[in-house]
């Protein structure tokens, strides 16, 4: 049975049957009405879809700067959670730096990865990564401090007594 036919016993009152697309005339074929253009049109989809193309890379340009900066916020907890933890050599002051050191370093592990979604033709994204690098490499500055200030590393030369050679008498 064809589409829209009506069906002979179904109870229907009302029943269309479309035309066969055989003996259709095409849009073409009917004149436009009077001020109307298929060109304008044209030209109107065209700019409405490059407004819509630049509205997504100015969206995508300002995600990309958002996450570029999401380091900054983490920076001032994680130096206020390593203040808390003092400056004992303890579990809890030792856990808290190395999570200062291992969270930048896997951030710039994976800087490719996550400015993927934002890569477009349009946007530029040498700067914002350049900015999420470099507050990772503060943060990761924030961490080698902390193992520092913990005595930590390897900063005096008593630390390197076992390697020098004996003095001679």
């Amino acid at each position: 049975m064809d589409k829209g036919k009506a069906i002979m016993g179904s109870g229907r009152r009302w029943a269309v049957e479309f035309s066969d697309n055989s003996t259709s005339h095409s849009s073409r074929d009917i004149p436009d009405p009077p001020g109307f253009t298929r060109a304008s049109q044209e030209q109107d989809d065209s700019a409405v879809s490059k407004q819509k193309k630049d509205a997504e890379a100015n969206w995508k340009s300002q995600k990309a700067w958002e996450v570029a900066q999401a380091p900054f916020k983490n920076l001032f907890m994680m130096a206020f959670m390593m203040w808390m933890a003092g400056s004992t050599v303890h579990l809890f002051s030792i856990g808290i730096t190395f999570s200062a050191l291992l969270q930048p370093v896997n951030a710039l592990r994976t800087v490719g990865k996550v400015f993927e979604p934002y890569k477009d033709n349009k946007v530029d994204l040498l700067a914002p990564k350049l900015v999420f690098i470099a507050l990772n490499l503060v943060g990761l500055g924030l961490g080698i401090w902390k193992l520092n200030t913990l005595g930590l590393l390897p900063t005096h030369i008593s630390d390197w007594v076992s390697s020098l050679p004996p003095p001679q008498v």
